[in-house]
């Protein structure tokens, strides 16, 4: 069976609303012996054909699954640093929980172990990367997993604790309304 078949016929049959996207490494699972860059250029010819769709570097949506059209970001971020310790904090979680009168749009922000970075989505968006040397190595409340979005999310205390500590802009930010939230 010719590769990209072989890959879009095993994709079919494991996509489901919460597993539609894919990384290179997960398409090496299917084909174990091709590298890396003979991947890359199997993916390429599979998104041209339009059985998977490029969200960034290294990850790939099934376009044709019953997906959450609003998470995609999320997911994508739980994605593409599940090796790091990541959480939803700053203006992200400042915003969904009213604190902040601008709702970003297509863009969310996290803290992560890993490096400072903005990944682009293209269509899906920005995920911004914010490094942080705090780790928490046990269960705080300021912290809750949030299911729907696969990622922990930091309470409103934690994130104004990030604003400051990152040095973020404090000038859309409802003070009263925070103050009634911690």
């Amino acid at each position: 069976m010719h590769p990209s078949k072989k890959i879009v016929l095993t994709l079919s049959h494991l996509v489901d609303q919460d597993h539609y996207l894919f990384t290179l490494l997960d398409l090496q699972s299917i084909l174990p012996h091709y590298d890396r860059q003979q991947l890359k250029m199997i993916a390429h010819r599979i998104v041209k054909s339009g059985f998977l769709k490029r969200v960034c570097r290294g990850l790939y949506l099934y376009p044709h699954a019953n997906y959450p059209r609003g998470l995609v970001l999320y997911h994508a971020a739980a994605r593409l640093r599940a090796s790091e310790f990541n959480y939803l904090s700053l203006e992200s979680t400042l915003s969904d929980a009213g604190v902040i009168s601008q709702i970003p749009m297509n863009w969310i922000t996290l803290m992560s172990s890993g490096r400072s970075h903005i990944v682009d989505c293209g269509d899906f968006g920005k995920i911004e990367f914010i490094h942080t040397q705090r780790l928490f190595n046990k269960p705080t409340p300021e912290l809750a997993y949030d299911s729907q979005c696969h990622l922990w999310r930091a309470s409103v205390k934690l994130a104004l604790q990030d604003m400051k500590l990152t040095h973020r802009k404090k000038d859309l930010i409802n003070w009263e309304a925070a103050h009634e939230l911690v």
